[in-house]
């Protein structure tokens, strides 16, 4: 009965152990790069929705590396574009973009490290190739 009771007492010491390591708050890296995901891919889904307004098509393209040190003047720019103030989808992928531009710029601007700085590549980026499924 004790051994039961030393041994249930380990799985749950286990357990415990896992969820603790799971539960860990995302660092401000794994927080930009998330977002900055979670912005290119609303972009993509606001380009191709049926419903788009003819402003959308006009917005500047939404491709963000944040790895790219031209992705700050990539977000200043597109939370400054004058149109589409109207479209809800575009008001808040604006203060989406607002929101990771603050977060690179003050809370992790010691914790980003840029590879480069070719603007060109948030304009006309390679995608990499589609696998097969």
């Amino acid at each position: 009965k004790l051994l039961t009771m030393k041994m249930l007492l380990s799985l749950i010491a286990l357990l415990s152990a896992a969820l603790l390591a799971n539960a860990a708050p995302p660092t401000c890296y794994s927080r930009v790069l998330s977002l900055s995901k979670e912005i290119t891919e609303s972009f993509k889904e606001l380009q191709t929705s049926k419903a788009v307004d003819s402003c959308v098509e006009m917005l500047p393209r939404l491709y963000l590396d944040i790895h790219n040190y031209c992705v700050l003047a990539k977000l200043r720019d597109f939370v400054a574009y004058p149109r589409c103030e109207r479209v809800l989808e575009v008001s808040e992928l604006k203060e989406k973009a607002r929101s990771l531009y603050t977060i690179m710029i003050s809370y992790c601007r010691r914790d980003l490290v840029f590879l480069t700085d070719d603007c060109n590549a948030l304009e006309n980026p390679i995608l990499p190739p589609i696998e097969p499924s």
